[in-house]
């Protein structure tokens, strides 16, 4: 069976955004995936909006431009109102409800997964980990790959000087990838 996923991930500058979708990209890669990432930068960025777009698949890949993804992640208000409608019918998306509001999410036309991500991070250790949450629960809600090939991925992806700051991304992951698990049941 022919294996194909595509997400946007997007958010303010300073979120991560493109941390997760090279983590993502990397750890398919990692797995004998082929793999296109790219990032989008607003006109700031830090503070400006930013997101990226990552597709991963076992066959060739025809075109890195996603019109209608398969899946969102939206770390921020804005991003859910630009990207939301344009994920197909039958999408899922991860929506970051420590920002934004859960009534703004489609519940009907795709599957939305509500993860207070900052709240979760700020459990692991710091906000800053919200892009980790996000995307372990991107991970679980869509089963593109196992967590724990992307948790053995984040040192090929995290600057050295950063390395001790892994486990508590790894942690991030799994509870992102936790309460997800939670929604499915």
């Amino acid at each position: 069976m022919s294996l194909y996923k595509d997400v946007i991930i997007a958010g303010f500058g300073g979120q991560g955004v493109m941390l997760i979708g090279n983590l993502l990209a990397y750890a398919a890669m990692d797995a004998g995936l082929n793999v296109t990432y790219i990032p989008v930068y607003g006109p700031e960025m830090r503070g400006g909006t930013a997101n990226c777009t990552v597709v991963i698949s076992d066959e060739d890949i025809g075109s890195p431009i996603i019109h209608a993804p398969q899946s969102l992640i939206a770390m921020n208000r804005p991003s859910l109102e630009k990207f939301q409608p344009r994920v197909q019918d039958g999408g899922i998306q991860i929506v970051n409800d420590s920002l934004v509001e859960e009534q703004l999410a489609e519940k009907v036309r795709v599957r939305s997964y509500f993860v207070p991500a900052n709240d979760l991070a700020n459990e692991v250790g710091t906000a800053k980990m919200a892009n980790m949450v996000a995307l372990g629960a991107y991970i679980q809600a869509t089963g593109v790959l196992p967590l724990e090939r992307v948790k053995n991925s984040l040192e090929k992806v995290i600057a050295a000087h950063y390395a001790h700051l892994i486990p508590k991304n790894q942690a991030a992951l799994q509870a992102g990838a936790d309460h997800v698990q939670k929604q499915l049941q």
